[in-house]
């Protein structure tokens, strides 16, 4: 694991998130008991297996410092209210923009997510903000610093976009999710948004806490935000990540330099 800690890293995240879905897939397909507990149960894996993967390798490699160098990040809170208000109302700007689009381009655009019972929306929202938290521990608390040691900020992030959008592989086949309607164009949202990931991570110098605070916004706005359709949200994401890369560069996608910090 020392040798090839980023290799380890995706195939300890990939094997612990799909073994967690793959059960719940052939569940919605009549194949297993979708409704049992044990499937449920299960489903946890998923969601927290990046964050499990990064804290395995970073345990075998560095002992406790190291899960604790990797944790912090979540504790960097002291960036400036700007990159608060970007990661809270730049989700709300994207999916606006999609949804914009969406009636422009005459497309069928995805109607609102809410559940109806407001325990059941806390639940969601907690739900999403976990899971969203988990997955940023392990996509960019752990492999974008460490791909940015021998790559630059772009190269990195196109690694990191495209392993992100095969991690989510199996939601293709489950019966009812969004991304099983047009894999490729989520697929290509995914990838594209990453530059939008590192370029928050990076220009606050690692902050978890911000770039897991924006994919819980996204998600959670997205559910509450109706109208936008997939191919419309993934031509923004496609030009927020062209424009970040023309404005800031190829080397850090951030005015200010990368410096990883062991």
């Amino acid at each position: 694991m020392r040798k090839y800690p980023v290799a380890w890293f995706y195939i300890l995240a990939f094997g612990i998130s799909w073994v967690g879905l793959i059960p719940g897939v052939l569940g919605s397909r009549g194949i297993t008991p979708f409704d049992s507990p044990l499937i449920q149960l299960i489903g946890i894996l998923f969601s927290v297996g990046p964050a499990l993967a990064a804290v395995i390798v970073f345990q075998m490699m560095r002992g406790k410092t190291g899960v604790q160098n990797l944790l912090k990040g979540l504790l960097k809170w002291r960036v400036g209210l700007v990159w608060y208000l970007v990661a809270v109302l730049g989700p709300i700007a994207i999916l606006v923009a999609g949804q914009v689009l969406t009636k422009l381009m005459d497309l069928t655009g995805a109607s609102a997510a809410v559940p109806s019972h407001p325990f059941l929306f806390v639940t969601a929202v907690l739900t999403v903000i976990l899971s969203n938290t988990s997955e940023e521990i392990g996509w960019r608390g752990f492999a974008l610093p460490h791909l940015q040691k021998r790559h630059n900020a772009l190269s990195a992030t196109l690694i990191v976009g495209l392993l992100w959008s095969l991690w989510h592989l199996p939601l293709v086949f489950l019966t009812g999710n969004p991304m099983a309607q047009s894999p490729l164009v989520w697929f290509i949202s995914i990838v594209a948004s990453s530059f939008v990931y590192t370029w928050l991570y990076n220009s606050t110098q690692g902050s978890l806490l911000l770039v897991a605070l924006f994919h819980s916004a996204l998600n959670i706005f997205g559910a509450l935000i109706p109208g936008v359709s997939p191919i419309a949200y993934a031509l923004v994401n496609c030009v927020v990540a062209i424009i970040l890369i023309l404005v800031f560069g190829k080397a850090n996608l951030s005015h200010r330099k990368w410096v990883y910090v062991d």
